[in-house]
């Protein structure tokens, strides 16, 4: 029923074993999105092979900034702003291990998180509903994780204010831009080193399968995030620390 030649390979570019159930599990999470989608706007990218590359692939992208074997291992990672589930649920599928939190703030997109992790049989995965600002600053949250991992779209300073309270020290916020954001990277450094993190690595390459650029832009956390960080009422969004 599926062409997954373009998927298969562009999994081995990124050394990942694209084995039947894997596969499988892709297969039935598309159609799943797909479905849904008709009745609720999950994505804007529909056709099987544009999803492969600009979601599952993109997403799975995260292994050139941390290694497999440490995903394996079983890293804590909560996705801010998941949308549909990206990059989560691709990451969980070939790293079984990892403990994900799949956070959005729009609950018809949680109940849709909920359903189809469990009909995919994916265990220790959260789908929360709840804004970033609001959330970082519970107690369950807050410098709770091995990572963040954010695709949504906002500058990164103000991603850098909604996400690194998450963080523990010795973690980190993976952050995934396009291949041209240098200047919205440079003008976040005042963001990042207020919030605890060091200054951040830009890993860049163009998605497999794809002449898509992407950038990962990995910030460590160097230090404990000061109590009153995020600022509510919307200021990381509406006044970003630069």
């Amino acid at each position: 029923m599926y062409n997954d030649e373009i998927l298969i390979q562009g999994l081995e570019e990124l050394g990942l074993a694209p084995d039947e159930e894997k596969l499988t599990l892709l297969h039935r999470y598309y159609e799943r999105m797909i479905a849904t989608n008709e009745v609720m706007n999950l994505t804007a990218i529909t056709e099987y092979e544009d999803v492969c590359v600009k979601h599952f692939l993109d997403s799975l992208c995260l292994v050139k900034a941390i290694p497999s074997d440490r995903l394996e291992a079983g890293m804590t990672i909560i996705d801010i702003g998941t949308g549909a589930g990206f990059p989560g649920i691709p990451l969980k599928i070939f790293f079984p291990n990892l403990k994900i939190t799949l956070m959005d703030a729009l609950a018809k997109r949680v109940r849709f998180l909920t359903e189809v992790t469990g009909e995919l049989g994916l265990a220790n995965v959260g789908c929360v509903h709840g804004r970033a600002e609001e959330l970082s600053r519970t107690d369950g949250y807050r410098e709770k994780y091995d990572l963040c991992v954010s695709r949504a779209v906002t500058r990164m300073a103000s991603l850098a204010e909604l996400c690194i309270p998450f963080v523990k020290k010795g973690g980190a916020l993976v952050a995934y831009k396009s291949a041209e954001s240098g200047e919205e990277i440079a003008e976040a450094g005042k963001a990042i080193s207020t919030l605890g993190g060091g200054a951040p690595e830009i890993v860049s390459f163009r998605v497999p399968q794809s002449d898509l650029g992407r950038s990962l832009v990995v910030v460590r956390k160097e230090k404990l995030t000061d109590r009153k960080y995020p600022r509510g009422g919307g200021k990381p969004m509406k006044a970003p620390i630069i």
